[in-house]
């Protein structure tokens, strides 16, 4: 009895093809699978499949339920995200056009600085973390100690201060940028408080995912809406 010439080559083809289909489909599940990732995985197997042993109908249809499966969740996916981004905008829209109600209102801000227009007094707060008497102190350019303002006892929270725009002299200073530092106790038992300053808000705007909605204050600059520690 004659044999079938390339019978051997084609069996051992054949497995070879498998075992190729077999290391395509181990590569792709290691990383993140896509529609299309699945679709060519599919075609491969079809196409490396022994003749004599295809794929299983229930096998097949079994995959094609994945592959539709794997289209659906991907779409769910897809309109969650869309979904965020839109509620996400709503709510950044809706943050500024409420905050707009700001516009011409006094509001306490964090800052280190205050500016002096030559007229108006400077007003502002300290940050008292335990009862104490504060004292508040204005520095000039050179960084000199031009007015110091004790507050007085005050219990644990925000405590009010004004500066008249004169030194310790009583003589008024010129207009201009002055330094505010804030402390209570003495020597080494000082601690260092935070200062706050008064300013008209003048405008209102979003700065992107990472500042969110700010408000425009008068002396201050641009003040992230999360840290105005009062509307006066």
């Amino acid at each position: 009895m004659s044999t079938i010439p390339g019978s051997t080559s084609n069996t051992s083809s054949t497995n070879n093809s498998s075992s190729s289909s077999s290391s395509n489909v181990n590569s792709a599940l290691s990383s993140t699978m896509t529609q299309a990732d699945f679709l060519k995985l599919m075609t491969a197997q079809l196409q490396a499949q022994d003749p004599t042993n295809p794929v299983d109908n229930s096998q097949f249809v079994s995959q094609m339920a994945q592959f539709s499966q794997l289209s659906a969740t991907q779409q769910l996916d897809t309109d969650l995200q869309t979904m965020s981004s839109t509620v996400t905008s709503n709510m950044q829209t809706s943050q500024v056009l409420s905050s707009a109600n700001l516009v011409n209102r006094d509001v306490l801000v964090p800052a280190t600085s205050a500016t002096y227009d030559g007229t108006d007094a400077v007003k502002g707060a300290i940050n008292v973390t335990a009862a104490s008497s504060p004292t508040v102190q204005v520095l000039d350019g050179s960084g000199n100690v031009i007015r110091t303002i004790s507050l007085g006892a005050q219990s644990a929270g925000l405590a009010q201060f004004s500066w008249d725009g004169k030194d310790d002299s009583g003589n008024t200073v010129p207009a201009g940028t002055y330094t505010l530092q804030a402390s209570s106790g003495s020597g080494s038992g000082s601690t260092s408080l935070d200062t706050y300053v008064s300013g008209t808000v003048t405008g209102v705007g979003y700065g992107g995912s990472t500042l969110g909605t700010y408000l425009q204050v008068s002396g201050v600059g641009g003040v992230p809406l999360s840290q105005v520690a009062q509307i006066l």
